[in-house]
């Protein structure tokens, strides 16, 4: 670089030096200015770049590959209603789902979410999630309430969220959605994303585990809107969104979940898991209720 310098300053010294010349000189210039670089700077842009299913823009949170669907220019808003999406992992949102988020930009809600690995809901996935609705409420002019969505262990990321800001959360709507950490994906799975040893995390369990916390979402009137089969063998629906469909009934506000059972279905890509219309427009609904 110091050669390059040097002939840059000895050349602009020449003030004979024809346009034409000049010209080629800085291209030449730049040409091996971009050779020097180094190759991290290559590595961050194709970070930056997530293939999305819809028109939007891919970014960096803290290191995370983060995204956005945007509705079209016309239909965005001024505070603009948003869906927080989990688990916002390489491939996800994926083609199963498009039709749903089709739906839900063209009502102009747009749809976000950050890829936080595998997070499990941890302190560290909500400190991420954060940063995200940070970004979007501060910077972007997003709705400062969100509609959650969370599709299978996206569960865990919403449930802890919303758990922990429930002021910031307009619903939550969920697809074969987990909320106790023992059923999936297992303690001994979970326990390293939470910086702690198996034992650890099971003697804190009611600390961490969603399920043990839907009280909060249920006392502060969360409305909730779940689709889940009945044959789930990986995340089954009596431990997850039967137990939270109960819980907000033992608080007395039962009312405020719709728990649709998708009869003889597993944990599968059955379209009508993506194709619930209820489900979308509870999303939308709530969405553009976050944005008043």
């Amino acid at each position: 670089m110091y050669t390059i310098r040097g002939s840059i300053l000895s050349t602009l010294r020449d003030r004979h030096m024809c346009p034409f010349a000049l010209r080629l000189f800085f291209v030449v210039v730049l040409t091996l200015f971009s050779a020097t670089q180094s190759p991290g700077a290559e590595d961050e842009r194709n970070q930056i770049a997530k293939e999305l299913i819809l028109p939007g823009e891919s970014f960096l949170i803290e290191g995370c590959p983060s995204f956005i669907l945007l509705p079209a220019e016309e239909k965005r808003q001024k505070s603009q209603p948003w869906i927080m999406y989990a688990p916002t992992l390489p491939g996800l949102p994926d083609s199963h789902e498009k039709w749903m988020h089709e739906k839900f930009l063209a009502a102009g809600v747009a749809v976000a979410g950050i890829d936080i690995g595998e997070g499990y809901g941890s302190p560290r996935s909500q400190e991420l999630m954060t940063a995200l609705y940070a970004e979007l409420t501060l910077k972007r002019g997003f709705a400062a309430r969100p509609c959650l969505l969370g599709r299978s262990r996206g569960g865990l990321w919403v449930s802890s969220w919303a758990i922990a800001n429930p002021d910031k959360v307009s619903g939550i709507a969920g697809i074969y959605p987990v909320f106790d950490l023992r059923t999936y994906p297992g303690l001994a799975k979970a326990a390293p994303a939470y910086g702690m040893t198996t034992e650890e995390l099971e003697s804190s369990l009611s600390q961490h585990n969603p399920i043990s916390h839907v009280d909060v979402l249920a006392k502060a009137g969360v409305p909730v809107c779940i689709i889940h089969g009945d044959d789930d063998k990986v995340v089954p629906l009596k431990d997850n969104s039967a137990v939270f469909a109960d819980r907000y009934t033992q608080a007395g506000v039962g009312d405020a979940v719709n728990l649709i059972v998708a009869n003889g279905q597993g944990h599968n890509y059955w379209e009508g898991f993506f194709r619930c219309q209820a489900l979308i427009d509870f999303a939308i609904r709530q969405a553009e209720a976050g944005a008043r």
